[in-house]
């Protein structure tokens, strides 16, 4: 046999630096160690611009690529083979030459609430109560059944977010259950938010795949460790996103999931204080999971959600 057909073959995966990203990176090389005994994979620490400007809110920066753009510029330089996401920072329009071409098994997709204590719930905070939270989907549901609220802007990963905490007086901060659970930092959790009180970001809770369409070796390794559920699920999630022309620092939250009879989508649109909000949940088949998509992000824009989103788009 030749020498080279004993050599294993190298996949190089892009990842930005913090240690959520680092652990989803990993994860993802294990996956294809095992499925893949004749590859070998290295990480390539890359910092993004939304990791380097941490003093200013995301929904004022913009975010085009905000967490993307430095990684995707690697893919289509070919110095990476695949990128590895939080699916939720991926936008729903991707660079020319790039694709989303595979996702995984789906965490749980909630939000939870770091408290005091365990226990404590949103609706059991004090009157008046601080809590702190990056965005805008998360701060419009808050307020929209807890106008009360006295909410607080943070920024950083999840480590850095949960000493800000400790060192601070706020009741309590939302961050996802997916990271927490990731990092084993389940012990910061006072509860868990059911995805009906508030309802997740597009893609929480699933890793998404990046690469030049033209790697065919990174299209055929990615491809092993795709969850097609999961990929239902998110596209019809992406497909509301892209059709409301939102990017993930706006107060859209949606959540799909295939049932028996079919992929069930709702979605959520509303205003930053959430004095104002429209909510759907529809029905449709797997196999038409984008048209489902464009179907409620027609319905919640007749309703009155493209108005509200384009004060947002405003500000």
């Amino acid at each position: 046999m030749e020498q080279s057909k004993l050599e294993k073959k190298l996949l190089i995966i892009g990842t930005r630096k913090s240690e959520l990203a680092l652990w989803q990176a990993n994860f993802i090389k294990k996956e294809i160690e095992k499925k893949f005994k004749n590859v070998k994979v290295e990480l390539k620490k890359i910092s993004t611009k939304g990791d380097k400007i941490l003093d200013v809110a995301l929904s004022k920066i913009g975010d085009k690529g905000l967490f993307t753009k430095e990684i995707e510029n690697e893919l289509l330089a070919g110095t990476i083979d695949i990128a590895v996401h939080s699916l939720k920072d991926l936008p729903t329009v991707l660079p020319k030459g790039l694709e989303l071409v595979a996702v995984t098994k789906r965490h749980d997709v909630e939000d939870v609430l770091v408290g005091r204590k365990k226990g404590v719930t949103l609706e059991s905070l004090p009157i008046g109560a601080t809590v702190a939270t990056g965005s805008l989907r998360r701060a419009s549901q808050i307020l929209h059944i807890r106008p009360d609220i006295n909410i607080v802007e943070i920024r950083g990963n999840v480590q850095t977010r949960l000493q800000k905490f400790a060192d601070s007086e706020w009741d309590g901060m939302i961050l996802a259950r997916a990271g927490l659970e990731r990092l084993k930092l389940k012990k910061h959790i006072s509860s868990i938010i059911p995805a009906e009180t508030i309802l997740p970001a597009v893609g929480q809770g699933a890793l998404g795949i990046e690469i030049s369409s033209k790697n065919e070796f990174a299209k055929e390794i990615a491809k092993g460790i795709h969850d097609a559920e999961t990929y239902f699920a998110v596209s019809a999630e992406r497909s509301f996103l892209k059709s409301l022309g939102g990017g993930c620092q706006v107060p859209i939250g949606a959540f799909a999931t295939l049932k028996s009879n079919g992929l069930y989508l709702s979605g959520f649109v509303g205003s930053p204080d959430g004095t104002i909000t429209f909510s759907k949940t529809i029905r449709g088949s797997k196999k038409n999971a984008e048209e489902l998509g464009k179907t409620l992000a027609k319905d919640i824009s007749k309703a009155g959600g493209k108005k509200i989103l384009m004060e947002v788009y405003k500000l």
